[in-house]
C-alpha cells in the first residue's frame, strides 16, 4: 500500500506528460492548416541504372496557392484537405488536391507494394503507441501511402518523419514508366512563416521473386509560407459548396478500408481513371458515388 502511495504521483504525471504531448502534436499538425503560397522543388540526384541512355527526370520547380482546410478535429483524428487555387485571382480555377489525416495510436495501415496493389497491416499497439499515422489520399480519396511516427517538439522545433512506400507521384507516373515504387522519406516541419515538406525519395523498381533495384535518387523541398486567407476565399468557397459529395466518397473508402484485408485497385474502368468519374459535377449522391468506387476495387 505504502508503495502504491509513492508511485501513484509519479503515474499521474507520466499520464498528464503524454497527454500535454499529445495536444502540442495535434496543435503542430493543425498549424498546415490555412491558405499558403507552395513552392515545389524535385531534383533527381543521383542515378544507378545500367542502361547508358538513362534519362533522369528533369528539375521540377513550380509555384502555387494553397488552401488547407481543417476537416476533422476531434480527439484522435485531424483530417486536412488541400485544395489549389491556380490561373487569374479574380477568376482563379479550383483543383481538389491531396488530403492527409492523422490518426493518433492508430493500428491499421495499408502498405504500398507497387502496381496499385496495397497490403493491410495491423501494427502491435505498443509499436504505436503515443505515435500518429499520417495518411495521404489521392484526388479522388483512394489511398496514397501511410506512415507511423513520433512528432519531435525539440530546440524550438517541430516535426515528424517517416519512410514509407508509395505511388509514382503525378509528375512522374504522366512521363515514366522504368519504376513502379517511390519510397518516400518525408519529414514534416512546421516554422515561423508555415511549413516545410521534406523529402529524401528512393525510384525503385520492384517485381516478383526479386530483390528491389534502386533506379535513382530524388530529392524533394515544398515550401508552404503562410499568407492572408482572404486569398484562398475561392477555393474555401468551393469547398463548402462540395464538401458534402466528398464527405460521402470518404465514407465509401472508409467502408472499404474497414474490410481490413490487402487491397488492389484498377487503373480504369469505362476507360476513365477514377478521378475523372468523380469529378463529375453531376455524381453528388451515395447511390452514385458507392458503386462508382467498387468498381474501382479487384475482388480476390
Amino acid at each position: 500500500m505504502k508503495n502504491t502511495i509513492y508511485i501513484l504521483p509519479f503515474l499521474i504525471a507520466g499520464l498528464l506528460s503524454a497527454q500535454n504531448k499529445k495536444t502540442q502534436d495535434a496543435e503542430a499538425i493543425k498549424k498546415m492548416c490555412g491558405c499558403f503560397e507552395v513552392t515545389f522543388n524535385f531534383a533527381e540526384t543521383f542515378n544507378y541504372s545500367q542502361d547508358s541512355l538513362y534519362k533522369p527526370s528533369e528539375t521540377k520547380l513550380d509555384k502555387g496557392l494553397e488552401w488547407a482546410q481543417l476537416v476533422t478535429d476531434e480527439k484522435n483524428k485531424v483530417v486536412i484537405q488541400h485544395i489549389l487555387q491556380v490561373g487569374n485571382p479574380a477568376e482563379p480555377y479550383i483543383v481538389k488536391h491531396w488530403r492527409q489525416d492523422w490518426l493518433y495510436g492508430n493500428q491499421d495501415l495499408y502498405i504500398y507494394q507497387g502496381d496499385n496493389q496495397w497490403d493491410y497491416v495491423q501494427k502491435p499497439k505498443k509499436e504505436v503507441e503515443g505515435q500518429w499515422t499520417q495518411k495521404v489520399y489521392q484526388v479522388d480519396d483512394s489511398p496514397r501511402y501511410e506512415g507511423s511516427a513520433s512528432w519531435v517538439h525539440v530546440d524550438g522545433k517541430s516535426y515528424w518523419e517517416n519512410t514509407t512506400p508509395a505511388p509514382l507521384a503525378r509528375r512522374e507516373y504522366t512521363t515514366r514508366s522504368d519504376y513502379n515504387v517511390l519510397v518516400r522519406g518525408n519529414r514534416h516541419e512546421i516554422t515561423e512563416f508555415g511549413w516545410i515538406h521534406d523529402q529524401d525519395n528512393d525510384k525503385l523498381v520492384r517485381t516478383k521473386n526479386a530483390e528491389d533495384f534502386l533506379l535513382a535518387k530524388e530529392k524533394g523541398y515544398n515550401v508552404y509560407k503562410r499568407v492572408d486567407d482572404v486569398r484562398c476565399q475561392a477555393a474555401a468557397d468551393w469547398w463548402k459548396e462540395h464538401q458534402a459529395k466528398w464527405a460521402t466518397v470518404r465514407n465509401k473508402w472508409e467502408e472499404v478500408f474497414a474490410r481490413k484485408k490487402d487491397l488492389a485497385l484498377k487503373e480504369k474502368v469505362d476507360n476513365k481513371v477514377l478521378y475523372k468519374h468523380l469529378f463529375d459535377d453531376t455524381i453528388t449522391q451515395a447511390q452514385e458515388i458507392d458503386p462508382i468506387i467498387e468498381s474501382f476495387v479487384i475482388k480476390p
